[in-house]
């Protein structure tokens, strides 16, 4: 891969940098679980630096132009230091799950050092198997800017530092050692970002060609984006309603974890239609209608609005890395009661979210930001995860389904972590990799005391899908209770209990 010296921000990838304070913290990442014995950590350091050379976004760090001229730039690190981005922890006697959790949480509790690379890997020892209680398993847990990565590129970007069978590959390493290039003066930096601007002006000027010299296609696309943009605005004029899950958050995170059979959500797919990630949002639907019932909080009428993001990244550029989003806002019907009409409404709803511009509006209001100076791309950046939007972010990850390596370790576990913006007490994440559907759920430690409640919600709600989706014993057809589909339309929460 190229070296990208002086590559600048894009206005997506800025804004993660805007919507970062002291309690929102805008890094995401996962944790990894190794079956045996841990790889000598020394052993675990040359491995990463053999191949760094692929990431060169792993040794640079961010800039800001004088004055603000521009959106921060990357460049090269002349103090770049791997012993400090890979650290070493062992857990303590028995080892448990749940102090890998707990764990975690602390990782993802403090925020990344803007001075330098913004990534961190942590090599944990002492986790114990299930089966017999004995420390034969280890975990590496990955935390990087949202700003560098987004979670399509993490898979890239895992998939250079793993390896598809247990005894690792030759990997083609340049003769000479890895030197910084120069660092750039201020009056590069500002070369840097005009010239930025000018590739801008170029490509509006393109465009503008393009308009001239095929009139007919470029009416058409220009209507798509003006439907896209429209709808982006109403859902802006139809707020999310306001729940336990949005109030204000401090800089201490909980950490919980779901493990799924991925044939499970196929299987639910296959019986009653849609995608598998209809099924996960009507599998936390559920979660969270059971969660807020204990809360004291009636669902009547109740339709919470998740922030699904998704990817607009082509093939060419998955080996880039930098956010290839647009964020569209899925439904999560917590007012319906019976779990397959919970997903038909999901269903229906997506689909319908995919045959609208929702997706081309936001693709086009982040590349219009592109434009905007500084101080204005901070502003609007604010808006991308504002609760008047969204109640939480829910993402889904597909990863590989096939077994990876480290070290001639196999990975046996993957649980995405993602981040929390202002005013949103949980974030859900989940990856699928090698048969398996894990979650990882992301909370406030002192608003979702009570996390694990959805944890277990989730799975509640799988198996009653599931039940619903295997056929009867006598080999009739998946049960759907069609009486169901009359349950109440969503409108405002009520407040009160149950």
């Amino acid at each position: 891969m190229a070296q990208e010296h002086l590559d600048r921000l894009t206005a997506l990838d800025a804004s993660f940098l805007h919507q970062e304070g002291p309690s929102s913290h805008m890094h995401v990442g996962a944790v990894t679980v190794f079956e045996g014995p841990p790889p000598p950590f020394e052993d675990l350091l040359d491995h990463i630096r053999m191949r760094l050379h692929l990431v060169p976004r792993y040794r640079q760090r961010l800039v800001v132009p004088p004055l603000q001229t521009g959106r921060p730039l990357w460049v090269d690190d002349p103090a770049f230091n791997l012993e400090y981005h890979v650290r070493h922890s062992a857990l303590p006697t028995p080892g448990s799950e749940e102090q890998l959790r707990d764990l975690t949480a602390r990782i993802f509790s403090q925020q990344l050092d803007r001075s330098k690379p913004l990534w961190e890997m942590w090599l944990v020892e002492g986790l114990a198997a299930p089966a017999n209680g004995q420390a034969s398993r280890f975990a590496l847990i990955s935390k990087g800017h949202h700003a560098m990565i987004d979670g399509i590129a993490g898979v890239d970007l895992a998939q250079v530092l793993f390896d598809l069978g247990p005894v690792p590959p030759e990997i083609p390493h340049p003769d000479a050692a890895w030197e910084p290039a120069p660092e750039p003066t201020p009056v590069e930096l500002v070369a840097a970002g005009a010239l930025d601007g000018m590739r801008d002006g170029l490509r509006a000027m393109i465009g503008g060609l393009e308009l001239m010299t095929h009139p007919a296609r470029a009416l058409r696309e220009a209507r798509e984006v003006a439907e896209g943009i429209g709808e982006v605005a109403w859902a802006g004029l139809n707020p999310a309603p306001h729940t336990p899950l949005n109030v204000e958050i401090g800089p201490h995170r909980r950490f919980e974890v779901v493990r799924n059979r991925l044939d499970d959500f196929k299987a639910v797919k296959q019986a009653f239609g849609g995608t598998v990630n209809d099924v996960v949002l009507a599998v936390v639907s559920g979660a969270l209608r059971e969660w807020l019932h204990v809360r004291g909080v009636r669902t009547e009428g109740l339709e919470l609005r998740a922030l699904v993001p998704v990817s607009i990244r082509a093939e060419h550029e998955h080996s880039r890395l930098g956010n290839r989003i647009a964020a569209m806002r899925g439904p999560l019907p917590v007012y319906i009661e019976d779990p397959v009409a919970r997903l038909r409404a999901v269903r229906e709803a997506m689909q319908g979210l995919k045959e609208s511009k929702q997706a081309v509006g936001a693709e086009v209001l982040a590349s219009v930001q592109n434009f905007a100076p500084p101080t204005i791309l901070a502003q609007a950046s604010r808006l991308n995860f504002s609760t008047r939007l969204f109640n939480l972010i829910v993402t889904n990850v597909p990863g590989p389904q096939f077994p990876l390596y480290v070290l001639g370790r196999e990975l046996q576990e993957v649980y995405p972590v993602a981040f929390l913006p202002r005013n949103q007490a949980l974030a859900v994440a989940m990856m699928s990799y090698n048969g398996r559907i894990n979650f990882g759920l992301l909370a406030d430690y002192d608003a979702l005391g009570d996390a694990a409640l959805i944890a277990d919600g989730i799975q509640a709600s799988l198996r009653e899908l599931v039940a619903r989706a295997r056929p009867r014993a006598d080999g009739g057809a998946p049960q759907d209770d069609r009486a169901a589909e009359h349950a109440v339309r969503p409108r405002e929460p009520l407040g009160g209990r149950r």
